[in-house]
């Protein structure tokens, strides 16, 4: 089965072919650390780490790169509020980045770059640019990207430059350097007493680097001049995106990235996340409400990226049930010691849902098929652990393939989890009352643990145990 993938640049549904066979090149633009991340954000990682793991799955080695913007025009003001370096001031924010996105189980990047660590390339492409005439130099010492100069300029976003307005370009609309056409967006700024200490000596000025130059410094020095796949919030197709194609194009003459993969917007109630309507998330502040990283992950992704997700604190409790459901089969997998069934019948079903899985996925990452899937399977699976129709080899192959698929997803738990010790000895109490036939008091105990939220389940493999709410 061949992937496909629908194609921002060609507004298309294309087969994936890669660079290079068997290997993948990922570009993905990372958090601007300047704040905690909002679970917008969390969305779009989220949303690239799904493709990435499908590509694991499917056999490919994906080498992916997600930058760190650490200097720009908010870290620099938010860092001078509140006194500190600029270094002191982003390292909080990148540290509780890397938190989140572990906790969100994330696959790391293999590298995640920051801008202030990569000033000379930005530096070599400005001059590259400048050599070319595809750039030119403004008042103080910034440099702009003319973007009359780029034919393609505006071929990503599907718009038509001549009727681009004053502001269309994104963050550097508040910059006070003088520049030939409003249009035009800097590729590096000249030192303004408002940077502080936050600048850098280089042959072209004493400044710092524009925006959209930083990622398309630091995506060609670690995936080359040409790479396979470029993802990103829809909000960045225009300006960051189509300035990153201007600016690497412009000096390399070659195509950037093949394929242009862009997430959709996520709404809170139905309405754009904003402070002033008191919906507004980090992901720290929804799992301070007592909910569970996987359940948030899993709410993220069950979605397709090109459609908008509307998040809900109960959607969020939906999802916790899902996951739930598929961790309670596979400890009722984990639990079958012995059993009959027809293996044979159930590496049928293995296989035809194996199948069903990646079929679904292969068609731009259709999530929402791809789980009606898995639980299809997981209702088939218990009725044949419930009708004592699963053997001890076949809840094996079930289990594996619950772990191939959960390779892409990340929500399930596979660890035997084991009660405290106080709470085992009640279970051992019980289960002696019960073989002397002590009934009553055996159900006080278990009345006992139905409190402490456990619940028991008599079976013919044994005693099985769950956690209720």
């Amino acid at each position: 089965m061949v992937l496909k993938l629908h194609n921002t640049l060609t507004r298309k549904m294309e087969a994936f072919k890669p660079l290079k066979k068997g290997a993948v090149g990922i570009y993905s633009c990372g958090p601007t650390v300047y704040n905690y991340p909002h679970i917008g954000n969390y969305r779009a990682y989220v949303f690239v780490d799904l493709l990435k793991r499908y590509l694991l799955y499917k056999g490919y080695k994906a080498k992916h790169i997600m930058n760190i913007t650490d200097v720009d025009d908010k870290t620099i003001r938010d860092s001078q509020k509140e006194g500190i370096s600029l270094k002191a001031f982003t390292t909080r924010y990148e540290k509780a980045f890397f938190e989140d996105m572990e906790a969100l189980n994330i696959l790391p990047a293999d590298a995640y770059p920051r801008a202030t660590e990569h000033i000379k390339e930005m530096v070599e492409l400005t001059k590259c640019l400048l050599k070319k005439g595809m750039a030119y130099k403004g008042e103080g010492g910034s440099v702009y990207y003319a973007i009359s100069k780029f034919k393609d300029y505006g071929k990503l976003a599907n718009i038509d430059v001549k009727k681009l307005k004053t502001g269309a370009s994104g963050r550097v609309t508040a910059d006070e350097y003088s520049k030939e056409a409003a249009q035009d967006f800097a590729l590096w700024k000249a030192y303004g007493k408002e940077d502080g200490n936050v600048f850098w000596e280089t042959e072209i000025s004493r400044g710092r680097p524009g925006w959209h130059v930083e990622c398309s410094a630091m995506s060609m020095k670690y995936l080359g001049k040409t790479f396979d796949i470029h993802c990103g919030g829809i909000d960045l197709v225009f300006p960051h995106h189509q300035n990153e194609i201007a600016q690497s194009e412009g000096c390399t003459g070659k195509q950037f990235a093949k394929y242009w993969l862009h997430n959709e917007w996520l709404l809170v109630n139905g309405q754009k996340m904003s402070k002033s309507l008191g919906n507004f998330y980090t992901l720290r502040d929804v799992l301070a409400k007592g909910h569970s990283p996987a359940s948030v992950r899993y709410l993220l992704l069950s979605t397709h990226y090109r459609q908008q997700l509307n998040f809900t604190f109960e959607g969020i409790e939906a999802a916790k049930a899902s996951v739930e459901r598929l961790n309670e089969l596979i400890r009722k997998l984990q639990g079958i010691k012995s059993g009959s069934g027809k293996t044979a019948v159930v590496e049928k079903e293995i296989t035809a849902a194996a199948k069903k899985f990646e079929s679904a996925m292969d068609d731009d990452l259709n999530i929402s098929e791809a789980l009606a899937v898995v639980f299809d399977f997981a209702k088939a699976m218990n009725s044949r652990i419930d009708d004592c129709m699963m053997s001890k080899e076949s809840a094996a192959a079930v289990l594996k393939l619950l772990q191939k698929t959960d390779s892409v997803l990340g929500v399930m738990s596979f660890e035997q989890e084991k009660l405290p010790q106080e709470t085992m000895k009640l279970v051992e109490e019980r289960e002696r009352l019960r073989r002397e036939k002590k009934f009553a008091e055996a159900d006080k105990i278990r009345s006992q643990l139905r409190e402490k939220g456990i619940q028991l389940d008599d079976t013919p493999e044994g005693i099985r145990w769950k956690k209720i709410s």
